[in-house]
């Protein structure tokens, strides 16, 4: 008799229908695709991204203009408002029937009077429209200038913006001048420093003016720095 070697508890516990393979989990050779499917799987893959970048091309082509073919139109910015004649308006016919010829051109601009009026009767239209019960116009809100060099008569133009507190409306007052106007300070004495600041830095001078000095440049400046033939550069060694 053979001796039995195996000890207790040691006997091995086989499942039926499972071979050694996959009991120790490598696949069998059947279950590994061949190199050829793997081959055409790639193959396919590639084929996909191709097609994916013709699609992407050809709607980047539909989008870009052909070659020599005209460009669309560009299409234009919507022009903006602009000045319209503003001889009818009630108060500009007001004036000329008061001043007559001294009253120059009117225009309107968004909704804002501008009137030419003949410097040498600048104080009297100013004390007219302060004092006329339907105007009103008690408030100077701004005096300044503008400069038009190539005017060799008057190259210069005062603006008066008047205000009606009480209507609530605006005009403004534009005088050409040579060099000199007079001071509106009788009228309203807030002209004061604005007439002095454009002394300044235009060089108007303003007669009847109580006190016409510099005000924003020291007394010893030479030039007037808003003046468009002003050199900016300064004085040269």
């Amino acid at each position: 008799m053979s001796e039995d070697t195996k000890q207790p508890g040691s006997e091995e516990h086989e499942s039926p229908g499972v071979s050694d393979a996959e009991a120790s989990g490598t696949p069998p050779p059947s279950a590994i695709p061949s190199a050829g499917t793997l081959a055409g799987a790639d193959a396919e893959k590639a084929s996909m991204v191709e097609q994916a970048k013709a699609r992407v091309a050809a709607v980047k082509e539909s989008l870009e203009p052909a070659a020599g073919a005209p460009k669309p139109p560009v299409k234009k910015k919507e022009e903006g408002p602009k000045p319209t004649d503003a001889s009818g308006h009630p108060l500009v016919k007001k004036l000329k029937a008061q001043f007559g010829e001294a009253i120059g051109d009117a225009s309107e601009f968004i909704g804002q009077l501008s009137v030419h009026v003949d410097a040498q009767r600048i104080v009297e239209i100013c004390n007219y429209l302060r004092d006329d019960r339907e105007a009103t116009f008690n408030y100077l809100s701004d005096l300044t200038c503008v400069h038009y060099p190539d005017r060799r008569q008057t190259p210069f133009e005062m603006v008066y913006n008047l205000f009606s507190i009480e209507n609530n409306e605006r005009v403004r007052l534009k005088v050409a001048v040579k060099d000199s106007v007079e001071s509106v300070t009788s009228v309203w004495p807030s002209a004061n420093w604005l007439e002095r600041e454009v002394f300044d830095l235009f060089g108007v001078t303003f007669t009847n003016h109580p006190d016409l000095r510099r005000l924003l440049l020291p007394p010893d400046w030479e030039g007037h720095p808003l003046r468009k033939d002003y050199d900016i550069a300064g004085p040269r060694a």
